[in-house]
């Protein structure tokens, strides 16, 4: 939350001093380490003036107002949130609103949950839709609304809008959480704000709502089963809703007109992609609409095989590979969902591929072959191997030469690493992936970041948080030859991780489970998975509450910056034939990977001394001292 205020104090502070804006940007500069887009500032100047002008005059100047309210676990923002108290129940009564200084929007496509607005470049969610998702979530996630899921409701207020500009909007159902006001509505919103809150001071009801206890997000897995089988779990928040819409009208037209459209849905770790692919597979599947999920990720297609498709085999059958679809029938299928697309590889042939098949056809075409919706979900910053090639551009290039239209939609939400895209800017900094370069972590109080000085010390950090029933796991760069073959004599793993007196091995290779370790597919989500330490492939796609990541040799600081030694590399995947600049983009997007599946906290060791010091300067934080959970 930036800011929080009466609506009578807040006119005031617009009317006399009229830096209401200055002043959120300053704030906002502060939380999120960097400047506001200048469209959010416009709406601050122009937005939040006419909401609180609407409060005063239906005389509920004793509202308290919570701008830019950050939702849990997630970097996502309500612009206003009004807390006050019932007229009628006398209890807490709280008013979620979304902004928009829209004079005209009309539904894409003929899709009213889709709008297209002329000065935007690409459809937005129905804000009527966006403020229910918001109510959705809350009450899903902050325990004062889940007690009294009854208390909060949803409004739009497009203050610049005439009914006639928007009409094509309210297709969409209209209740409580997820209302609609124009400008030329002015007297009904006023009447509305009165029916919710009475003038009456809301600072008890505020303070409620942000002392609510938030309760932990719902970790992929623990959730899949259900949301394929029975029913949706996920509440899905603006852009991750307008993904999932885009690919429900996309699978309409298909159906209407024969039409098909490749759909790519792009964001970074967290950003909720592996979400919507398990919404969409779910909502095709209790419907009976042909559609299949499929990765280039053994971990992650076995481990949804084993949690979604327990004892029922045909929904582990909706889980494939990529490399599945070489002899698959040309639109066999609806919707064909391939999540971590950023594995795709340049073609399905490998050493087994019967001669026949290797044509030397791209994978990505064949996958576009096999469904009327071929639907790609990537991050083109956790490629970690040689022969992926899974970005936008290259997708949308293999679409054009099928003289296919391709839709992108952008994820820039962050639902991992306790919601903190600080966090995620300052891993990418770190690494030298974005411009600016390594800073010092300033705390957000999202995600906790720490420094160990032993491996020792950071399997004991871990290992205490078990005690406290939070998962947690170890990983590490590929810096130490792997034991693949466990001989039937050994009575336990052989310890290939070696850091001086500390030995651990590696998580187990292979698909069996052995001397009470899980088999690889499993180690990010079975509790036996604790003790061994994970490499990126068996770590991507995966999250946990607390993340012990393991900086090996292959690379270090030097004096200014990162060293890539391709030599400390242990990874069989790079080869001679591979160029060094390759090896050091792909050894960073896996440490990238590595420091990002933590979703309470992560806490980082380096092998290397300089590193180590280098890390203490930019991570004030160390083990022994006090931590929020």
């Amino acid at each position: 939350m930036l800011f929080r205020e009466s609506a009578a104090s807040l006119a005031n502070r617009t009317q006399l001093e009229g830096r209401l804006a200055e002043l959120l940007t300053e704030n906002f500069l502060h939380k999120h380490r960097h400047r506001p887009q200048t469209s959010e500032v416009r709406s601050w100047e122009r937005s939040i003036p006419a909401l609180t002008h609407a409060l005063v005059e239906a005389g509920l100047g004793e509202v308290e107002m919570l701008l830019e309210y950050g939702l849990p676990l997630t970097s996502k923002r309500a612009d206003v949130i009004l807390a006050g108290v019932h007229p009628t129940t006398g209890g807490p009564s709280y008013v979620v609103v979304e902004l928009k200084q829209w004079s005209n929007a009309y539904p894409e496509d003929g899709d009213p949950l889709r709008c297209r607005i002329d000065a935007y470049p690409a459809p937005v969610l129905n804000p009527i839709e966006q403020v229910r998702g918001y109510c959705d979530y809350l009450v899903s996630f902050n325990g004062a609304l889940e007690q009294a899921p009854e208390s909060i409701a949803g409004v739009a207020y497009l203050h610049n809008a005439t009914e006639f500009g928007v009409a094509g909007l309210r297709a969409v159902t209209e209740d409580r959480r997820g209302r609609m006001f124009t400008g030329e509505q002015r007297g009904a919103f006023l009447n509305y704000l009165r029916s919710m809150l009475a003038p009456k001071p809301g600072a008890d009801a505020a303070d409620t709502l942000l002392q609510g206890k938030v309760r932990p997000s719902r970790q992929l897995m623990a959730v899949a089963a259900e949301e394929v089988r029975n029913r949706e779990q996920f509440v899905l928040l603006g852009e991750q809703r307008l993904a999932y819409e885009t690919v429900m009208s996309a699978v309409r037209e298909a159906r209407r007109s024969n039409h098909k459209q490749v759909v790519v849905v792009a964001g970074g770790p967290g950003s909720g992609k592996s979400v919507i692919a398990l919404s969409l597979l779910g909502d095709m599947y209790r419907r009976g609409v042909p559609a299949l999920h499929a990765t280039g990720s053994q971990s992650f297609t076995k481990t949804m095989r084993k949690v979604a498709g327990t004892r029922k085999t045909e929904v582990q059958k909706l889980f494939r590979y990529f490399n599945s679809f070489m002899e698959a029938e040309p639109n066999d299928l609806d919707v064909l969902v391939c999540d971590e697309a950023h594995r795709l590889r340049k073609t399905s042939a490998n050493r087994y591929t019967k001669a026949a098949l290797r044509t030397g056809r791209p994978q990505v075409a064949e996958l576009m072959d096999a469904a009327r919706v071929p639907v790609f979900l990537l991050d083109q910053h956790q490629v970690v191997r040689p022969g992926e090639m899974g970005t936008v551009e290259e997708i949308r290039e293999a679409a054009a030469e099928q003289g296919l239209q391709c839709t992108v939609v952008e994820l820039d939400s962050q639902f991992r690493c306790g919601g903190s895209d600080a966090y995620l800017r300052w891993v990418t900094g770190l690494l030298g992936l974005e411009d600016g370069g390594p800073t010092v972590w300033e705390p957000d109080g999202k995600v906790q970041l720490l420094t160990a000085e032993s491996p020792q010390e950071l399997e004991a950090f871990l290992a205490d948080k078990r005690a406290k029933d939070y998962g947690a796991r170890m990983s590490a760069g590929y810096c130490w030859k792997w034991t693949t073959k466990i001989k039937p004599t050994m009575t336990s793993l052989p310890a290939d991780v070696t850091i001086g007196d500390w030995a651990r091995p590696w998580n187990l290779y292979g698909d069996r489970s052995l001397l009470g370790a899980p088999p690889a597919p499993l180690w990010a989500t079975d509790p036996a998975g604790f003790g061994q330490v994970g490499c990126v492939y068996t770590a991507q796609g995966f999250e946990y509450d607390w993340s012990g990541v393991i900086m090996g040799p292959d690379l270090v600081w030097r004096t200014d910056r990162w060293v890539v030694n391709r030599t400390a590399s242990k990874d069989p995947v790079f080869t001679k034939a591979t160029p060094d600049e390759d090896v050091a983009r792909l050894i960073r997007n896996t440490y990238k990977v590595l420091l990002t599946r933590g979703m309470i906290g992560t806490i980082v060791y380096s092998t290397d001394p300089e590193t180590r010091e280098k890390l203490r300067s930019l991570i004030p934080c160390a083990v022994d001292e006090p931590t929020l959970q």
